[in-house]
């Protein structure tokens, strides 16, 4: 039976806290952005009364999964919503809007809060996202930052953001720099299902009115998909092109990626995904490069021979406006360049 304050994902905005009840391992691989996991049985409990239900009865699984819920409600309320005055809005959902939110929906709003449910659960939210990541991206105004590896490209993004323009993070929100050297340092990408949902909250929150920054990306950023429609709309939108010096491109990669130099052995491991595009003799060559440490020669190296060309090759096959981009020549990559950057291209877009 559907709860009597059912709302749809339209409305998840009007709530001051969204709940998530399913189990942990539920909520790990995907859950609206921003909820609270409170579940009200664990991985553990949820895997049992499954059992027992196939294997003693429906009617014994639900007697026990009743209380195994009823004491996990109450520990909730004790340990996470006990501080809440009347006027609190909590939003609840579980898989398919069922049983499980139902009883945490049903005890919040008998204790008196305005608890809603929503309506079809993590399921419908999921049918929703996905369909909004076909169409918000079409009503967002875009401009690409393009530019050879190491033109600190991420970074004059964050110079955007903190100067007032919009931006579209993807490498952040997908954990990932967005090449075979891309790992951040413990921190494991997301699931694809999660950085849809992160995709989707980002776009939702932009306005259509301003243009929208976001970085020239492939298809992939490490393992994970970009949104098709994004991407057309990206491949399809005035470019900025930066040009930076080669040592500057260079300074700024060993700074950036100091956390492999450290680590030689996973810099070889990841080096050696490249055989199948380069000659023995260039692997060989960059592995003793790393063996001697000679860190400004190798990255040198690997940009001439391996991310210059395969970023010309994708960028000029893959966004369409590129000839006609806005070219910058910074002279350093430092932050203050960056910052006059994006003061200027701010200022550009107004005019």
């Amino acid at each position: 039976m559907k709860f009597p304050n059912a709302v749809t994902v339209a409305q998840l905005a009007d709530f001051d806290e969204v709940i998530d009840v399913r189990s942990p391992a539920e909520y790990a691989e995907d859950h609206v952005p921003g909820a609270v996991n409170c579940p009200v049985l664990d991985d553990a409990e949820r895997a049992a009364i499954g059992t027992l239900y196939k294997q003693v009865s429906p009617f014994d699984a639900k007697k026990h999964g009743a209380a195994l819920v009823a004491k996990n409600i109450a520990r909730h309320i004790e340990d996470s919503f006990a501080a809440h005055g009347r006027g609190w809005r909590p939003l609840v959902y579980c898989w398919r809007g069922g049983k499980r939110s139902g009883a945490m929906a049903h005890i919040l709003s008998e204790i008196g809060w305005h608890a809603a449910q929503l309506e079809g659960g993590y399921r419908a939210y999921r049918r929703e996202i996905l369909a909004q990541l076909a169409s918000l991206p079409q009503k967002l105004r875009y401009r690409v930052v393009c530019g050879a590896t190491g033109s600190a490209k991420s970074r004059l993004l964050q110079a955007l953001a903190a100067a007032g323009a919009q931006v579209l993070d993807l490498e952040h929100l997908a954990s990932h720099r967005g090449s075979v050297l891309g790992n951040l340092p413990a921190q494991p990408q997301p699931s694809q299902k999660m950085f849809d949902s992160l995709v989707w909250d980002a776009l939702r929150k932009l306005d259509p009115h301003q243009t929208v920054y976001v970085e020239a990306e492939s298809r992939k950023i490490g393992q994970l998909q970009v949104p098709e429609h994004l991407l057309a709309r990206m491949r399809e939108s005035p470019c900025v092109l930066i040009e930076a010096p080669l040592p500057e491109r260079v300074a700024f990669l060993v700074d950036e990626y100091v956390h492999f130099l450290g680590d030689p052995r996973e810099l070889k491991a990841k080096l050696a995904c490249l055989t199948a595009l380069h000659s023995k003799e260039t692997l060989a060559r960059w592995m003793q490069q790393v063996e001697e440490q000679r860190w400004h020669e190798l990255v040198a190296d690997l940009l001439a021979n391996h991310y210059d060309p395969a970023y010309r090759r994708a960028t000029l096959k893959n966004f369409s406006r590129l000839a006609e981009a806005r070219v910058l020549r910074p002279s350093k990559l430092d932050p203050a360049s960056l910052k006059r950057i994006a003061t200027q291209l701010i200022a550009e877009a107004k005019a």
